[in-house]
């Protein structure tokens, strides 16, 4: 007997959710696309943080071969 019931309410959300549109903010949304175009160039913000891999391959090498290091 219940079911009924549950479908009907299911379907009532679902056709709200279906036919709801929002008010949207068209200049929000202009501010947002025209920041998103200015920053097309990728900038690490963490770069500083990471030693180069290069320093790394040599710190390896190094470690291989201990007459490279000078006591």
């Amino acid at each position: 007997m219940g079911r009924g019931r549950q479908k009907a309410k299911h379907t009532k959300v679902a056709r709200e959710l279906k036919y709801f549109t929002p008010d949207t903010n068209l200049t929000a949304l202009e501010r947002e696309l025209a920041a998103a175009a200015h920053a097309d160039e990728y900038e690490d913000k963490w770069a500083h943080l990471v030693d180069d891999e290069d320093d790394l391959d040599d710190e390896d090498d190094d470690a291989a071969n201990p007459a490279a290091q000078t006591a």
